[in-house]
């Protein structure tokens, strides 16, 4: 009770904003409680009127019915109305805090949790958080309409209220055994609903590649074993949901039966006339079938709660996942002047990508980073973003330790366009606007032509307004590049790291780029990482990382002289081209 309670009140603070409907969602529960306990009472009246034959009274009860019914009806539009305004609005402020909370996460937790945890999280568990003050809060009601029916049943005939009393107690606990054991089913169906959805993310996400690598039928095959585990996991759940179904609807029978006869002795012993009986028959729903009913679902609906809350709040309040760490220092100017000193890294305790590395950047440089693949060209850059924290040593940025910096320091001074940049299922225009909100018609047209993309626009039908689809499904390899580069040139940062950002475009293409990252030479901090030697053959500095370390650095015609690896670099790719 404690637990719930507690999540209730941080749910409630996600959905302060809209408080008024829920004053007027308790108002029509009320009304429709108090409605729910009158009507069998005027229909028992209504009864005995008619058995008297005094009509005069039988027309006055069935008008005040009418009203009755017409007012549940209209109360049902009203709580339903406002029911449906909170809950909307309180699972949107849920998400957006969620989602927050997920970009703010540890690049190490993201890497390590499937994206189907996350998605299950935001859209079905913060739905299930905002139930307990619609779907709850209903049932709450049905509770107290069932009380205000047993206080009925005890004006009636306080024999009848004793039976009623000991049945719904019976049903009761039988209906609390059964959530008990659904709640551990329910459990474990979760956890594998998060998996099947990583699963056919992965499968629509990947869908070239798997059919390339012809691998349709074993991916499927693991597809099938995590969906029938699924559906086990959901049959096992509602086995149980069954076997109980069997049991309760068996006894309910058995009990209105033995309620029959004794409404029959009650008439025939003159303890109660016909009307009442009626009357007393007529609360049999409302106190033997939904008190049980409702006070099972609360307790069902209070378990789902707390579960979806002990999720969705363990990211939040980092519990099971770290956050990213930024310090309170902000610069408003940065020159592009960057130090790596001794820096140590590893993904992990076993290997280390990164082994005392350092190296210094000047403002306006343009410096190259070639090695094989492994050895810890894209780690560099991710640590220059912070995505990772580094295991020991240093990275500067304007002679300041890197883990002082806020996140407006770092990542809007920097920008990365790696080698399959992501792009979102919006428009061109909206994927650039994400960089620049207030971004001109004249700006946008200017930073795709710089990216050697425009005339590859103005061949769309819809041009700049053109949807993308899901991952720049609509665009080949080189396009998504080259628009990353267009996004980079919009968002105008003094430091711009190239990850393989030329690796899918032709040599046409990549010729235009060059040219255009040579236009942006001194005036911005450049890094660029790249098989093509062509990329980085104009930079201030080539360094080639061997393990983790720079081995050599220097010029195109220095390395020429001093680096037989380099010369071999050279004229394989003579070769190739």
């Amino acid at each position: 009770m404690k637990e719930t309670i507690k999540n209730l009140k941080r749910v409630y603070s996600y959905g302060k904003k809209y408080k008024i409907n829920l004053i007027c969602e308790i108002i029509g529960a009320i009304i429709a409680t108090t409605i729910g306990i009158l009507l069998p009472l005027l229909v028992a009246k209504q009864i005995i009127y008619l058995t008297n034959n005094i009509w005069q009274q039988v027309i006055f009860v069935s008008l005040i019915i009418l009203m009755v019914t017409i007012l549940e009806k209209a109360n049902s539009v009203f709580l339903r109305k406002n029911t449906q305004a909170f809950r909307r609005g309180t699972v949107k402020n849920i998400q957006v805090k969620l989602g927050k909370e997920i970009l703010k996460m540890n690049q190490k937790e993201l890497d390590s949790n499937s994206s189907g945890m996350f998605i299950q999280r935001i859209v079905n568990d913060t739905d299930q958080m905002a139930k307990m003050f619609t779907e709850g809060l209903g049932y709450i009601a049905g509770v107290v309409r069932n009380i205000g029916a047993f206080v009925a049943i005890l004006i009636l005939n306080w024999q009848m209220f004793l039976y009623y009393l000991a049945v719904s107690l019976i049903l009761t606990l039988l209906q609390l055994r059964k959530t008990k054991k659904y709640g551990k089913k329910d459990l474990e169906y979760r956890k594998q609903v998060e998996k099947v959805s990583a699963l056919i993310g992965e499968l629509v996400r990947g869908t070239r590649d798997i059919k390339m690598l012809n691998a349709k039928e074993s991916f499927m095959k693991t597809v099938k074993e995590n969906i029938e585990d699924q559906n086990q996991k959901n049959f096992n759940m509602r086995n149980i949901e069954t076997k109980y179904q069997f049991i309760v609807g068996s006894c309910t029978g058995i009990f209105e039966f033995i309620l029959l006869l004794l409404l029959v002795y009650l008439i025939q012993s003159n303890i109660i006339t016909v009307a009442v009986a009626i009357a007393l028959f007529n609360y049999k729903n409302d106190v033997m079938v939904n008190l049980m009913e409702k006070i099972s679902q609360l307790f069902d609906e209070a378990k789902n709660f707390n579960i979806s809350c002990t999720r969705v709040f363990s990211i939040v309040d980092d519990i099971i996942l770290q956050k990213e760490t930024f310090g309170k220092k902000h610069l408003t100017k940065i020159d592009g002047n960057f130090e790596f000193k001794n820096v140590t890294f590893g993904y992990n305790k076993e290997l280390t990508v990164i082994n005392n590395l350092s190296f210094k950047i000047k403002p306006g440089e343009t410096v190259g980073f070639i090695g094989k693949s492994g050895v810890g060209k894209t780690t560099i850059f991710s640590l220059l973003c912070k995505l990772y924290e580094i295991n020991s040593g240093e990275i500067l940025i304007e002679n300041t330790n890197i883990n002082e910096l806020d996140e407006e320091s770092i990542r809007e001074n920097i920008t990365i366009i790696n080698q399959n940049p992501y792009i979102f299922n919006l428009s061109i225009r909206d994927n650039l606007k994400l960089v620049k909100e207030d971004l001109t018609e004249d700006e946008m047209i200017e930073a795709c032509k710089i990216a050697c993309l425009d005339e590859f626009i103005e061949t769309l039908p819809k041009k700049y307004d053109t949807i993308l689809g899901e991952a720049g499904v609509m665009l080949s390899g080189g396009q998504k590049q080259r628009l990353a580069i267009a996004r980079a040139f919009v968002q105008k940062t003094k430091i711009i790291l190239f990850d393989e950002a030329t690796s899918a475009l032709d040599n046409e293409t990549q010729a235009k780029v060059q040219k255009a990252i040579d236009n942006l030479k001194n005036k911005h901090t450049i890094l660029i990482i790249a098989h093509r030697l062509s990329t980085i053959i104009n930079c201030d500095n080539i360094k080639i990382i061997e393990d983790g370390k720079i081995r050599i650095e220097g010029t195109h015609e220095e390395l020429l002289n001093k680096s037989n690896t380099y010369k071999k670099l050279c004229k394989t790719e003579l070769v190739k081209n």
